[in-house]
């Protein structure tokens, strides 16, 4: 028959070397994580040849419209912004210079150019784009304020 005393000098036994082999694993972690040889970088994966990849056509496949043709701006150097109203959302106007001649006002949603649209101003920005709601091709931005 187990005493009482002997079953609590074995319980005792075995969560010392429980609690020493948890300490000797974190001991081992943690001195392998600090050195930088924690963790191992997986192997690069090679393939053979790389296929070549349209991305016209995976934007046809995967139902993307033919891209339309937008108007070719040499460069934002061309506009020049000298004033900005920033109206309500949908409104504002934009004092612009194009080419170097005088600055014309221009409201949102006003042609400033053959295929150019001002479709936004903010606060000393305006953005020209190919239509009203489509992505900006040229954001102005009004000159640093010197002192």
């Amino acid at each position: 028959m187990v005493t009482l005393s002997q079953s609590r000098l074995g319980l005792r036994t075995i969560t010392l070397v429980v609690w020493a082999l948890a300490a000797a694993s974190l001991m081992y972690w943690g001195l392998r994580l600090a050195s930088g040889r924690g963790v191992a970088e997986p192997a690069p994966v090679t393939s053979a040849s790389p296929a070549a990849i349209d991305p016209l056509a995976v934007a046809r496949v995967l139902g993307a419209a033919t891209p339309t043709t937008t108007p070719q701006v040499s460069s934002a150097s061309r506009f020049v912004l000298h004033g900005v109203v920033a109206g309500s959302p949908g409104g504002g106007a934009a004092l612009i210079a194009i080419d170097g001649k005088p600055a014309r006002p221009f409201r949102v949603g006003s042609e400033v150019e053959e295929g150019l649209i001002l479709q936004s101003t903010a606060a000393r920005q305006a953005t020209l784009g190919a239509t009203r709601n489509g992505p900006a091709i040229v954001t102005l931005d009004m000159p640093p304020l010197t002192r």
